[in-house]
């Protein structure tokens, strides 16, 4: 029987006791779901032509693909800025002067604690009212200012615990060869902590282009807004929501695909430059200058020399 630190194999007994809560939770599931189709139903909601309504060419060029582009354009905005805010926040919250650190600090639990929807209200009312960015853009600002302040926090705190992860001989070993503090960080650690936190920063993306759903409650025409259009102008709200609630799906399943082979991709390339030794402290015992696997995203640091890491 396989164990492990945190996790013992079930023995006979607890299997069979998972199997009958498995057989349970599938009898629950399958029950909502016939309650729920069978209250559809009664009121109308399965008959063939509110399902056949979305089918029509106009339904999709003049409501779901303007929606999918607005989502898409929100997302992919608040992604960018999101990344460059969490590294620039992150890196604050690292820095060995003081007062950078608290001001990092400060501003990154801030945006953590408050609300995505209350900061796009704000933001919203602050742009109209002043007519920052004008009528037509004022809404997908605040969409992307909203976003771009909550998940860049969560980001920066991504990077913190990314590089305080990393076993302390890392800057040690950057340190003892002339390097400071900076470019320790830099050229050392980040690069690993950026590889280790991928899987989190993925669903932190998934998670953006989901929240750009609430643009709906400040008048910006993403596609939950326009599903909502479709279902007021043909009188097929819950088929309306069901293909948009489809289309988030497939959205956030292509996000997921296209950073799992990024991910693949920069694991490739760190094997691949892990694959060469180089003496880069000749008197090191060993006779070599690699520093041991971190065990972080299957990348090594095999030569402290920031010219030479392939970062």
């Amino acid at each position: 029987m396989s164990t492990s630190v945190l996790f013992d194999a079930p023995g006979p007994r607890a299997r069979a006791r998972h199997r009958l809560l498995t057989l349970l939770g599938l009898l629950l599931a399958a029950g909502t779901l016939a309650l729920v189709l069978w209250k559809f139903a009664q009121q109308g909601q399965l008959e063939a032509s509110m399902w056949r309504s979305l089918l029509l060419p106009e339904v999709w060029t003049e409501y779901v693909l303007p929606g999918i582009r607005q989502t898409l354009a929100a997302a992919g905005a608040s992604i960018v800025a999101a990344l460059v805010f969490g590294l620039v926040f992150g890196m604050g919250r690292l820095s060995t002067i003081r007062p950078v650190r608290w001001v990092a600090g400060t501003i990154v639990e801030f945006f953590r604690a408050v609300p995505v929807l209350l900061m796009m209200y704000f933001t919203f009312t602050l742009y109209a009212r002043n007519n920052v960015f004008g009528v037509d853009f004022n809404s997908f600002y605040a969409v992307v200012t909203g976003l771009t302040l909550y998940n860049g926090s969560v980001i920066a705190e991504l990077v913190r615990s990314g590089v305080h992860q990393l076993p302390k001989g890392q800057s040690e070993a950057g340190l003892s060869i002339g390097l400071s503090p900076g470019q320790t960080l830099r050229s050392i650690e980040l690069p690993q902590a950026l590889t280790a936190m991928l899987p989190a920063l993925v669903g932190q993306l998934v998670v953006i282009l989901k929240d750009s759903a609430l643009g709906t409650a400040i008048t910006y025409p993403e596609l939950l807004a326009q599903a909502k259009n479709v279902g007021t102008a043909y009188g097929n709200v819950i088929p309306a929501y069901v293909l948009a609630a489809a289309l988030f799906i497939l959205l956030n399943y292509g996000l997921t695909v296209v950073a799992g082979r990024v991910e693949r991709r920069i694991n490739r390339r760190g094997r691949a430059a892990g694959g060469t030794t180089t003496n880069a402290m000749p008197g090191a015992p060993g006779g070599t200058g690699a520093m041991p696997s971190t065990g972080l995203g299957g990348d090594n640091v095999q030569n402290l020399d920031p010219t030479s890491t392939g970062r």
